[in-house]
């Protein structure tokens, strides 16, 4: 079941000005970086309020945010919702016809489990599913 509003992901061409910037003219608490390498990026964290800012980098100028990067100058990547149950989940919403980018999930952030729905099932809105290493 969705229990809360995890992330908001914004693609970022230069991480380390993007970090300065929400740092230094926003005053938001940098809570440090993390190589993914399953998704090929590196993320940094910005705690706010119950949920995150995560600004994502192409990890080695690869992966899906590189692409991204490629055809956009930068800006919200995704949206993320926790769940506390991400099989279940998956299994609820593909009967609901949605589709996924992946078969399974797959090893994100802070030893989570993530997947993400296809934009076109949400209204042109990627949408992650992530699960906390503790509830899995």
């Amino acid at each position: 079941m969705i229990v809360a509003l995890d992330h908001i992901a914004i693609a970022v061409p230069d991480l380390d000005a993007a970090i300065k910037r929400f740092m230094d003219d926003f005053g938001i608490t940098f809570n440090g970086t993390e190589d993914v390498e399953a998704a090929k990026t590196t993320t940094a964290f910005f705690p706010i309020e119950g949920t995150q800012i995560e600004l994502v980098h192409p990890l080695n100028g690869e992966g899906p945010i590189a692409k991204y990067l490629e055809t956009r100058r930068g800006g919200i990547h995704h949206i993320c919702f926790r769940t506390d149950d991400i099989l279940g989940d998956v299994e609820m919403l593909k009967e609901k016809g949605y589709i996924f980018l992946s078969d399974a999930p797959s090893p994100g952030a802070h030893n989570s489990q993530v997947i993400f729905i296809h934009p076109k099932c949400a209204d042109g809105v990627l949408i992650e599913l992530n699960q906390a290493a503790d509830e899995h």
